[in-house]
């Protein structure tokens, strides 16, 4: 069984989606929201394995949504969308799943067979490198570890303090401890501080050894947090466990590394 949330802006559109999945034995519809912090908040308290996600929404749109999502806590996402012809090779792409408005039930049918192969933890992790390539294509920002102890003003750290950024033609830096967590899948991470997204091409090994433990903890495979940025952590089956960073976001802290709980107990 498929736990299915429907974001969307419109009530008909929302209720039009509910209704065309119902014919589906295998999807249960876990939530409805109606704008991007719905949706966020809906995630991390349903847990959905598949987002159906409108682009274009008033304030935060589709886009400013999965880049706010945690690799390791990221349904399957299929864009509901009304974008031209032009829009749609791109989605093609980067082998995004989307239907276009108003939704053809052939291509349903077709995206709700992608979903169910994605629900393979190998396809998903593929899905996860692609959504991340399609957001580093879309900020335009990327972070460069080849420059990163350069960027820690010359000092001679074991754990540069700041780390270089290139967005476009231009370079500039970030604070390390602005950084609020890390999530990658594959080649790609997605570094997120202070509000912002920037993505990151090279390994999560690699970024690890240039971050101070005291600070940063690895909670899963996929995913490092700043301790001072967790705020809660409530226990999950299997001695798993999920972390909420902030308001909205929540990271799933796998059995793998469950030694680490104590590092980030003490900061709640």
């Amino acid at each position: 069984m498929l736990r299915a949330l429907i974001v969307d802006d419109e009530e008909l559109a929302r209720r039009g989606l509910e209704i065309r999945l119902e014919r589906f034995d295998d999807i249960e519809i876990c939530g409805q929201a109606c704008n991007g912090r719905e949706a966020l908040e809906a995630v991390r308290s349903q847990a959905p394995d598949l987002l159906f996600l409108d682009v274009q929404m008033p304030g935060m749109d589709g886009f400013e949504v999965l880049r706010r999502l945690s690799g390791s806590a990221m349904p399957e996402i299929i864009f509901v969308t009304a974008y031209d012809e032009f829009a749609l090779r791109a989605f093609e792409a980067n082998a995004l799943d989307y239907l276009l408005k108003p939704i053809n039930d052939e291509r349903l049918n077709e995206a709700i067979e992608r979903a169910r192969k994605h629900c393979d933890e190998r396809l998903a992790d593929e899905h996860r490198n692609k959504l991340l390539k399609f957001v580093c294509e879309l900020t335009g920002k990327e972070l460069t570890l080849e420059s990163a102890l350069a960027a820690a003003s010359g000092e001679q750290v074991r754990y540069p303090k700041r780390i270089a950024i290139r967005d476009g033609t231009a370079s500039n830096c970030i604070d390390v401890d602005a950084i609020d967590w890390i999530d990658a899948a594959g080649d790609y991470m997605c570094v997120h501080a202070g509000g912002d997204t920037f993505v990151l091409r090279g390994t999560m090994k690699h970024l690890e050894e240039l971050l101070d433990p005291d600070l940063f903890v690895r909670v899963h495979r996929s995913a490092i947090v700043n301790r001072h940025r967790v705020t809660a952590m409530r226990p999950h089956r299997n001695g798993e466990y999920f972390l909420q960073v902030g308001d909205q976001i929540e990271l799933k802290l796998s059995r793998k590394y469950k030694a680490n709980v104590d590092r980030l107990a003490d900061r709640i």
